[in-house]
């Protein structure tokens, strides 16, 4: 069975990016980041209405990196320490050596490849710091640009579930992406 140790918390650094853990001070950037339209369009989920939203997000996460079930990376451009989003492992199914991704991006970064950058660098700690097998990313049927990055990087599209997510008086599809270990060359 699959066990995780996050203390010490890993710091990671690509290229461009450093990750982080999420703090308190992180919480305005955090509620942006969960409550802006333009993030949130694919989410599937209640935008945040206020700091109170964030902090609750920020303490599940810290949770989750306290009991070893989960870890979310605050991503900062290097040498700054201003977050610009977030990416990270949840739902875990130790069992099965298995964890799903999750990511967000300040909409001022996007398209320049950091998105990119950031999974890449989770994805080498997880496999390589970690004993995970696989790793799944569950997207939003519309959610082109997901599922892109996803494709660039390895991942395969492996299920497409139809309207087995209710969200806001709708039945939604998902469509499922997965990476194994041994995909990685």
């Amino acid at each position: 069975m699959l066990h995780f140790n996050f203390s010490p918390f890993p710091i990671l650094h690509s290229k461009r990016l450093s990750f982080r853990r999420i703090t308190p001070d992180d919480v305005s950037e955090i509620f942006f980041l969960r409550s802006d339209p333009r993030v949130m369009k694919y989410r599937n989920s209640a935008p945040a209405k206020d700091n109170a939203d964030a902090t609750l997000y920020l303490d599940r996460a810290n949770a989750e990196v306290e009991k070893n079930s989960g870890i979310t990376w605050g991503i900062t451009l290097k040498g700054e320490n201003k977050i610009i989003g977030y990416i990270g492992f949840w739902h875990t199914q130790a069992a099965h050596f298995q964890t799903e991704v999750g990511y967000s991006l300040h909409p001022d970064y996007w398209r320049q490849g950091l998105m990119s950058e950031a999974l890449q660098t989770i994805v080498d700690y997880a496999f390589n710091q970690t004993d995970l097998h696989s790793i799944v990313a569950n997207v939003n049927v519309n959610n082109q640009a997901s599922m892109a990055l996803l494709e660039k990087n390895g991942f395969v599209k492996k299920a497409h579930f139809r309207e087995n997510y209710f969200y806001d008086g709708k039945f939604l599809d998902s469509i499922i992406y997965c990476l194994v270990k041994g995909d990685i060359l």
